[in-house]
């Protein structure tokens, strides 16, 4: 029987060591501080009985290539780069309720109808999974189903190389034996993750883990996680509606620009094949709404960003967003205040993106200032335009990429042009009316009524 390795406790605040666990560091006094580590004897051991490694050309490296899994879901294959490479290791994370399992058991389902898939979970029984895939239509299929929580038999599985893709349900709720730590802990994260992800790499086994988030949106355990796994897919939108969005945070054998755009029905998560018409489809032209021409990684989006400025019955003003940082907002709020002539400084101040789909892009500065603008002095817009561009703490509208893309998907939906940055020198885009300053854009293009 092999002797099972020496473990020792480490504060993370003082450096304090021990050979058992407590809850409180007997040195500092700080609670939850105590992490697993193997000894220093333990390490050593492992480097006199370690084996010189055989080295190869990077050239020899690439010429068996293995074909990347296809799931016949453009929009997933798109955000993977093209496909699921082999013996990589991908880690989707969203909220509870948002999707994961769903998508992933659709994916799973396409997959199999030419490869063999493994579907395990940690968190639901067979039954259950049986019922969802009932109602998703995918019960005639090849896909396998396993259920555990034991990281050293998944690994195992993987190990074996009898399925090209492994499904792992998810990273939380399993555990390795060696470690005596509750699954989800921070020692059971990273110890179960190299495992598997050594399992993966022997064996060829492309393999997705699933990841929860926190309550403040981050995925939930060490950050070493996002750093070993070759791919992250962050999966967002409301959970009670709108659309859904799969976005590459981190993509070792593609771009991170890429992302799929989904709507939940009854048959489970489907692909929006033109979703600047279906954001746009409830719109009514009134003060406070403009349509902002975004980037979702490299596709063009038409989404409406409304506005409302309300005198504030208190002392403080409010300032709230949906779907864009508040943050970003109080700095557009105290550039608008002092580079035009609004006076926001006793108005609650709203701001909301339609359809639940969160912006980040810096583009979407100049349509949140014509939409406060616009909500504050009860105009509207004198074009049937889009708005894009950056706007600086001087009031400047900066460039922005991908005009063209942004001024080409609102001529196809209807929109005679696009108000955004003057462009440069020899450059010219028909139908973009540029602007130099935010001061400029709302007194050349905001009306009465």
């Amino acid at each position: 029987m092999a002797k099972k390795p020496a473990i020792r406790y480490v504060c993370t605040s003082c450096g304090f060591m021990t050979t058992s666990w407590a809850g409180k560091c007997q040195q500092c006094g700080d609670w939850n501080t105590l992490q697993e580590q193997l000894s220093p004897g333990t390490i050593a051991g492992s480097v006199a009985s370690g084996r010189v490694l055989e080295a190869q050309t990077v050239a020899k490296s690439v010429s068996v290539d293995n074909p990347r899994l296809q799931t016949g879901i453009s929009e997933i294959d798109d955000v993977f780069g093209g496909g699921i490479v082999a013996g990589s290791v991908n880690l989707i994370a969203g909220q509870p309720g948002i999707g994961k399992s769903t998508l992933l058991l659709q994916l799973a389902y396409a997959v199999a109808s030419n490869s063999s898939v493994l579907y395990i979970s940690g968190e639901e029984s067979a039954h259950q999974i049986g019922l969802r895939a009932k109602r998703l239509g995918t019960l005639r299929s090849g896909l396998q189903l396993a259920t555990s929580t034991s990281a050293d038999d998944i690994a195992a599985t993987i190990a074996a190389g009898s399925h090209q893709l492994v499904i792992v349900d998810s990273v939380q709720a399993i555990s390795c034996s060696a470690i005596a730590s509750a699954a989800g802990t921070v020692s059971q994260i990273t110890n179960a993750t190299q495992l598997l992800t050594l399992a993966a790499k022997q064996s060829n086994t492309a393999i997705i883990l699933v990841g929860h988030v926190t309550k403040e949106g981050s995925i939930a355990g060490p950050k070493v996680l996002e750093h070993v796994v070759d791919v992250v897919l962050q999966l967002e939108g409301d959970r009670y509606g709108g659309f859904k969005l799969l976005r590459a945070v981190k993509n070792r054998f593609g771009s991170t620009n890429e992302a799929g755009i989904f709507e939940m029905v009854e048959n489970g998560l489907q692909p929006v094949e033109n979703p600047s018409a279906a954001l746009l489809s409830e719109r009514q032209v009134s003060d406070g709404s403009i349509v902002l021409a975004t980037l979702e990684g490299t596709r063009p989006l038409l989404v409406e960003v409304q506005a409302l400025v309300n005198r504030t019955s208190y002392g403080y003003p409010k300032r709230a967003a949906s779907g864009f940082d508040l943050n970003r907002l109080n700095l557009l709020v105290a550039m608008l205040e002092r580079r035009t002539k609004l006076s926001l400084a006793e108005h609650d101040i709203y701001i909301n993106i339609v359809g639940g789909i969160m912006i980040r892009e810096p583009a979407a500065d100049l349509a949140i200032c014509l939409a406060i603008g616009s909500a504050a002095k009860g105009l509207q817009l004198k074009k049937n335009a889009v708005v894009f561009g950056e706007v600086g703490l001087s009031g400047e509208v900066r460039h922005v990429p991908h005009a063209e893309k942004r001024l080409a998907e609102a001529k196809k939906l209807g929109f005679d042009g696009a108000i955004g940055p003057q462009q440069k020198r020899g450059a010219k885009l028909t139908g973009l009316h540029g602007v130099a300053d935010v001061r400029g854009a709302l007194n050349q293009f905001l009306e009465k009524d």
